[in-house]
């Protein structure tokens, strides 16, 4: 029985979810880039705000990652102390927790695996289009001298949370966590929406079969427990969690988001530019990055994740590298050349660390642990991202373009951990995600294999009956 209002089928069906997974990170990215162009500067805001000095700048700016999103988004629109303020970057934050720790499992679950890195990629150029969004919302209400120079910019962006409300509202639950519920003929119903063809179809009682397999593997040991994450054994999942939690720091400790947020403070007072030049120099990085995160649609499922995340952290060493360079020289020129390797920085991240990062933990975990692995990931992601933009101003103070070396070191150090740990997820079925891990060892046959430890499209079953389990995978098929 259908119990969700659409009737949207096939490529429809999918469209719609990629596209209410792909709202929740528009507001993301909004709400990451809103604080850009307010503070940092004499304007507006600063009087309001008694002009908060750096270690002020990173608090009102990163308490937002460790904070819902329309009440936090009233709070700040009508704010009047910094008290107030920061409840408004708390509460909203808590929001976006939200949305980013369940909009990539949403997706992955209800994603064909052919294509799938392609639309998970969308999330993150929909992130990037909203912090463009965000940038040239604050630039051109920059020109105002009364408060709504920094109210309309925060109080906008409740209208995508109210639009991503809209979305929502009558799409499936994905058919693993109703299998997960018992909840059989929905999820077939769903599965059936999915591929565009009948619920008796075989393709569609296949990929039943292999989700209840799946599960009845997972769920062998009862319930599920928190201790679990922390487990070893044939399902490695603390193996997982080590690869969730450090591809999330790697994503944040490149020093993207010392530019997403300090962007226009970075072009002032590091590279003593003018303010509107620094704001439309900050907007116009934003654009490059937007660019930079539509190439890896087209790229994701054709070289995998892997050599998107090492080429990726080459160049963006690269590129900080010379920043530190040529920002040492102290000259004008040299702060233009530094300038344009900012642009290059902002075009080569949105190729791998951006969008791979996002949906990486959904993909390796198991239907078992997904959902919690992905709050995890995205807990850590947020925590991370309130280090690097808490620290980024005081940095800028105290030790100014040595700050961009620091980060270029992080970017070097992240190629051995990528070669050597992260398996290759191409083309793989979310049920075939276990025959990653069945390898013993430190990487896990990762190194020796170049991250391609089992091939596309290699079914679960094989992985079952090579354990000895044959029959119980025939058992839940016979009682379906």
């Amino acid at each position: 029985m259908r119990l969700w209002k659409h009737d949207f089928r096939g490529k429809a069906l999918i469209a719609a979810t990629t596209a209410a997974s792909c709202q929740a990170f528009l507001l993301l990215g909004y709400d990451q880039g809103v604080m850009a162009n307010i503070i940092g500067a004499d304007n507006r805001f600063g009087k309001d705000f008694g002009h908060p000095d750096a270690a002020m700048q990173g608090n009102i700016t990163a308490l937002y990652d460790i904070g819902i999103m329309i009440l936090g988004t009233i709070i700040l629109a009508s704010s009047y102390t910094v008290a107030q303020l920061i409840a408004g970057r708390i509460i909203t934050g808590i929001g976006n927790g939200m949305n980013s720790s369940t909009a990539p499992v949403y997706q992955s679950e209800c994603a064909p695996a052919l294509n799938r890195g392609a639309l998970l990629t969308l999330q993150g150029t929909v992130t990037i289009l909203g912090v463009v969004i965000a940038y040239w919302t604050g630039y051109g209400t920059s020109f105002y001298e009364s408060s709504f120079q920094w109210r309309f910019p925060l109080g906008f962006q409740a209208v995508f949370a109210i639009f991503l409300v809209l979305q929502t509202i009558g799409l499936p639950e994905t058919p693993r966590w109703l299998v997960a519920h018992d909840r059989f003929e929905e999820a077939s119903d769903v599965v059936s929406s999915l591929l565009d063809k009948p619920s008796d179809h075989g393709d569609v009682n296949f990929i039943i079969q292999d989700i209840r397999a799946g599960l009845e593997e997972e769920n062998r040991d009862g319930p599920f427990q928190f201790k679990e994450l922390f487990s070893w054994g044939k399902i490695q999942n603390f193996r997982r969690l080590l690869i969730t939690i450090s591809i999330e720091m790697g994503q944040q400790f490149t020093g993207s988001n010392m530019i997403n947020y300090y962007a226009p403070v970075m072009f002032q007072e590091n590279m003593h530019m003018s303010r509107n030049l620094s704001l439309l120099l900050g907007g116009a990085t934003q654009c490059t990055y937007l660019v930079g995160s539509v190439i890896p649609v087209f790229l994701m499922d054709r070289f995998g994740r892997r050599t998107l995340l090492l080429v990726c952290s080459a160049g963006l060493c690269l590129c900080f590298t010379m920043v530190s360079i040529l920002l040492s020289r102290g000259t004008l020129p040299t702060a233009y050349g530094a300038t344009a390797f900012i642009f290059v920085f902002q075009l080569i991240y949105g190729i791998g660390w951006l969008p791979v990062a996002w949906f990486y933990p959904s993909e390796i975990n198991t239907t078992r642990t997904r959902a919690r692995m992905q709050a995890v990931a995205s807990g850590w992601n947020w925590m991370f991202v309130f280090v690097v933009v808490k620290i980024t101003p005081i940095a800028f103070a105290n030790i100014g373009w040595k700050t961009f070396v620091i980060f270029a070191v992080l970017n070097a150090a992240f190629l051995p951990m990528v070669y050597c740990f992260y398996p290759e997820t191409k083309g793989v079925e979310l049920e075939d995600i276990p025959l990653l891990f069945v390898k013993g060892g430190i990487t896990g046959g990762v190194l020796s294999s170049r991250g391609r430890t089992v091939t596309p499209h290699q079914h679960a079953e094989e992985a079952l009956y090579d354990k000895g389990i044959k029959n119980e995978v025939e058992n839940v098929t016979e009682q379906a």
